[in-house]
């Protein structure tokens, strides 16, 4: 399962939890709620992974492009070099090679261009996701921190009018 869907599969866990009247608050299942953390954990490292495979991927098509550019001038100069030993088509030989030449080029330069293009737009769109998952995550963890917060203070607050209490009542008796 991806990130996106452990996401939103926790999301409808949180959803279709059973709701605490007036309150605002649900009540989870604890345990299915942390296999799902613990798989979102789980999955982020493949993701960053899908990363690595992406710039990999982009390096190995940038390398076969100019592996093949440079087969491509290599033939070209054969050619011309055969061109050249016909005497009688000389010029027409070094114009076909400057025209195979600027064509291999232009053919290197626009593989290179789409490889690079094509990767920069997986990379952003995998940043895009990361980001986004980041975001939701952090999110998550203001929102349950707060209501943690609200709680506790409710707690401190409670025990502190009941010491109050005592107080009062120590000061009656004397």
């Amino acid at each position: 399962m991806n990130v996106m869907k452990l996401l939103e599969y926790l999301s409808d866990i949180i959803e279709t939890s059973t709701k605490l009247p007036m309150t605002g608050k649900v009540v989870i299942n604890k345990k299915e709620v942390d296999e799902v953390i613990n798989d979102i954990i789980s999955a982020l490292p493949d993701e960053l992974k899908k990363a690595e495979w992406i710039i990999n991927e982009k390096d190995r098509i940038l390398s076969d492009a100019l592996k093949e550019a440079d087969i491509i001038r290599r033939r070209n100069a054969q050619t011309i070099m055969k061109e050249i030993e016909k005497h009688d088509i000389t010029r027409e030989a070094k114009k076909n090679a400057e025209e195979i030449i600027a064509s291999a080029q232009n053919t290197a330069k626009d593989i290179r261009i789409g490889s690079r293009e094509y990767a920069d737009n997986v990379l952003k769109e995998l940043d895009n996701e990361i980001k986004e998952l980041s975001d939701i995550m952090l999110s998550n963890i203001k929102v349950e921190m707060e209501k943690f917060l609200v709680s506790y203070q409710k707690k401190v607050k409670f025990k502190r009018d009941i010491i109050k209490e005592n107080i009062n009542e120590v000061k009656k008796i004397q």
